[in-house]
Formats: structure tokens, sequence, C-alpha cells
């Protein structure tokens, strides 16, 4: 797995043509949810060199157009920590929040005047839109008053929080124009869409209602987070289908511009619960696989086509950065299992909230027809990276003491430049409070809480020798001395808040 790829810094640099610097192009930005390595069948043909177990043959076809990533992470193993990662080109210990904002109605981590993924962009002339899943709290007015509601998330809300509006942590205060968001995605509560910061209806006859198996059309859409305020004709079969052509809308409204745009786009799938399509423009969705888990993956590939098909259709393929990835790894399926052919992590081990490679090692690649060259490569990457990539390539210049843990990517993506490598590499694991510290091979998961108040070794891997994680190394006295440097190491990073990418 740490092979040597036959693709280097220098050989971009003879194929790219150069980047001017009034060149502008339109970003894209593709994350997904729950995605591993074992979802995305380019990984199986390209990579492991087997059949894979499912299709996803438009993702396929873009990632065969640009520079795939196979040491590409999420910035932790579990969605809304990742989010703010990403957001703010942070790790998740430098917000109030260290395992994450999980409430719809929680403050924003996000704070005012530090730069973020959409306002990096925004500063440069761009036009900025946001579409999909948030899971990144909100700020909404008790009834009739004027006063922010904090309280529970899940239950019948309908006379404690006015969530026709929303009045503030949303993705306008992050630097988007233009959103069309779900809160909290398929998974809910809550169970609506808003568009710019006000409630957007499913149909001419929607209520917000209180959303539970009994009201809802399709009982399944009430997810394992539980029942809340929705929309009386919310429909999650129908919600790829919806977010998608939001962007479609957004991309052909952005072609019309003089003004290049960019579109930071959140996927809510394949996250629980899996309630698939029958057919997505003529394909077959629903029974397309052996579970409704992996059924999604074909929603989750339309939703590409869509994009694509419309940055073609515009004239603007050629002019745009496409970026995708993914908020942690896959989820386990008792019914796909390893013994068929399925493995979240691909030949990874470990999935979603896990601290092992297979719950933060996700599908990673950028395309950008002249000035990315196809290929594979082996050099790191993290979703949080986007924040300084962007900032480069657009010009943007971000200040002292922001954006700590975002390296920027641009260099190794053109080749135009001096990359600088990351020394370390910090993320986090999920709900078991699991913190992890990668010195390139060797990697040492810390046991915390919640609080980030203790911290303990746990366990050492060499991921050289050892890249299904099989061997804890941690009780062996011949690597005592580099249990305890890289736990000192770890401690003082976090507590010193210094960055943890060079150059920043």
């Amino acid at each position: 797995m740490f092979k040597t790829i036959a693709l280097t810094v220098l050989a971009v640099a003879a194929w790219t043509t150069p980047l001017l610097a009034d060149d502008k192009p339109n970003i894209v930005f593709i994350l997904a949810d729950d995605l591993g390595f074992g979802d995305v069948s380019y990984y199986a043909k390209a990579i492991q060199n087997q059949e894979p177990l499912v299709s996803t043959p438009n993702i396929d076809s873009l990632a065969a157009q640009g520079l795939w990533f196979t040491d590409g992470h999420s910035a932790t193993a579990l969605c809304a920590p990742t989010r703010y990662a990403v957001m703010s080109g942070n790790n998740n210990y430098r917000s109030y929040a260290p395992a994450g904002v999980w409430s719809t109605f929680a403050p924003t981590a996000f704070k005012e005047g530090e730069v973020t993924l959409g306002t990096v962009v925004r500063d440069a002339g761009y036009s900025t839109g946001f579409i999909g899943k948030w899971h990144l709290g909100g700020d909404f007015y008790v009834p009739g008053t004027k006063e922010i509601y904090r309280g529970a998330k899940s239950g019948d809300l309908i006379e404690k929080v006015d969530v026709t509006r929303w009045i503030g942590g949303g993705p306008k205060y992050c630097g988007f124009d233009y959103d069309f968001t779900a809160p909290c995605g398929i998974q809910g509560p809550m169970y609506l869409f808003y568009e710019n910061q006000r409630w957007s209806p499913w149909a001419d006859d929607s209520e917000i209602i209180f959303f539970n198996e009994q009201s809802a059309k399709n009982p399944k859409d009430v997810s394992d987070k539980g029942p809340g305020l929705g929309d009386s004709n919310w429909d999650t079969r129908e919600v790829g289908k919806i977010l998608s052509s939001k962007a479609v809308d957004f991309i052909q409204s952005g072609a019309k511009s003089d003004e290049p745009f960019f579109l930071y786009y959140c996927s809510p799938m394949v996250h629980l619960p899996h309630c698939p399509t029958d057919e997505f423009d003529g394909r077959k969705v629903k029974g397309s696989s052996v579970t409704a888990h992996l059924d999604m993956l074909a929603d989750l590939d339309m939703q590409v086509k869509r994009i694509v098909d419309a940055l073609k259709a515009s004239g603007e393929f050629e002019n745009t950065l496409i970026v995708f990835s993914a908020d942690n790894g896959g989820l386990q399926d008792g019914k796909a299992t390893k013994a068929i052919g399925y493995q979240p992590g691909g030949e990874w081990n470990g999935s979603k909230n896990s601290p092992l490679e297979g719950g933060h090692r996700v599908p990673t690649f950028a395309v950008w027809p002249g000035h990315i060259k196809p290929g594979i490569t082996n050099e790191l990457a993290v979703n949080q990276d986007m924040v300084a990539t962007f900032a480069a390539l657009v010009g943007t210049e971000i200040p002292e003491g922001q954006a700590q843990d975002s390296n920027n990517l641009l260099p190794l993506l053109t080749g135009m430049g001096s990359f600088q490598q990351r020394e370390f590499f910090i993320n986090q694991a999920g709900s078991r409070q699991e913190l992890m510290l990668r010195k390139m091979t060797w990697k040492l998961i810390i046991q915390s809480n919640f609080k980030r108040t203790s911290f303990e070794p746990k366990s050492l891997y060499n991921l050289q020798n050892d890249p299904h994680e099989k061997r804890n190394l941690i009780h062996n006295p011949e690597f005592e001395t580099v249990v305890d440097q890289m736990f000192n190491e770890y401690v003082d990073i976090v507590k010193s808040g210094r960055p943890t990418v060079p150059g920043r």
C-alpha cells in the first residue's frame, strides 16, 4: 500500500498548461457522506485490480480524468467535526466543540471575521453557493421573541422554536451568497430545506409538522436520530434529485455571469436512512445492488453525473476545478460483507467512527482539464486542505493564525510552485474520542474524553509493515521511545496551538 506511484510533481509540471495570474477557474467541491474506498468502483479497478461489487460509473469517469490520492483523508472519522474542519481549515480541538457541533440549534463554531471555505473564494470575486447537508448548528428564534432557541433538537418542537427562518450561523455566515440547505441532510431532525435562510416548502401544500413515523409519508424517513420538525411532504427517496437539480440551476446561472463561481455541494448520500428511489434519470436505483445501503451509491453517482453534465452543457467543464471527497469512511453493512466482496475501507480496515485507516481514508481526487494530469499519487491530502488550496488558487491571503491545519495542495495538483509536505498529520476518530498522530509510517492512537481533559496512548501501528493495523505495538518495549516521543509531541502541538502544516 505504500508502493511508489509513478507520478512526480516534476512530471506533472512538464505536462500542465501554465496558470496565469488572472486565471480564475470555477470551483466545484463535492463532499459525499459516509463514503469509503470500498464504495467507489474506480478504487477497486484502478488500485486493487479487482472487479467491484457495485458500480459508480460517473464517479469513475470523473476520477479517471483527475489525480487520485491513495492517502486521501477526511479530517475526522465522523460527520460534524469533519464539516467544521473542512469549512474552517482548523482541526476540531481549536473549536468550542472538539467532538463536533451536532445539534441543529447549537451555536456555530465559526468565529466572526475568520476565514472559511466560502469567504476565501467570495473575497476573490467569486459567486459562491452552498447546496446540501450542513450539520454545523444554527440560530433560530423562540416563537414571538428575538431569543435564540438552544434547546433539544428532537421531539415535538412546534411551539418551541420558529424554524421558518434561519437567523444566523448558516451558510451565509460562512461566505456563501446562495444556499439551498438541509440542516441535517437526510438523517434529521430537522427534515426541512432552506433556501437563502428561509424555509423552502417541499410542495404548495407543505406544512411544518412534528415529523414522526405516524405523520411521515414514508415511515422509514425517520432515521435513527429520531423524530422532529419536518416538512409534511418530506420524502428522503427524492432528496438527491432535488439537491442536484439545485446544483444544476446554480451552475447554469453562474455560467451566464461574468463572475467565476464556487459550488460547495454536500451530498447526504450514502448516510442513513437508506431509502433508495426507484429510478434516477432513467437509471434503476432501488434493488440495483445487494442492499439498500449500496443502492444509495447509484443515487450519489447520478448526482455527480448531473453536476458534470451541467458543467459540460454550459461550456464550463474545461474551466472548472472539481474536487471530490467524503466526510468520513464507509459504513458497515450487515448483508454486504467481506465474504461477498464488500469492505467499507477497500483494503483498509475500519469504517466510519473508527480510528483505523478505513474510518478516515476516503475517496479523494481533483480534476482540472489541462492543469491537473490524470494519475495516482501517494502524497497525503486531507479535505480540510481545501481552504488553503482554494485561497492559493484565487489569490486570497489567509491571515496569520487562521486555517492553521490546511495545507496548500495547489503546487502538487498543478506542478507549479513548491509543494510542502506535512511533517505529521493530526486527526481524530469519532464518538469514542480517539485521537491520532501520524508521523507518516508511524501512527499513534490516543484515548481522550469528550472535554479533551485526559490523554492516554492506546495503540501504535507501523503502517509500512502493518497496513491493516493488526499488530498493536503499544506494549512492545522496543517501541517505548517511539510511543513516548509521539505522545509528548501530540500533547505539545495541541496545547501550544501551533499550526500543523508548513508555512502557516
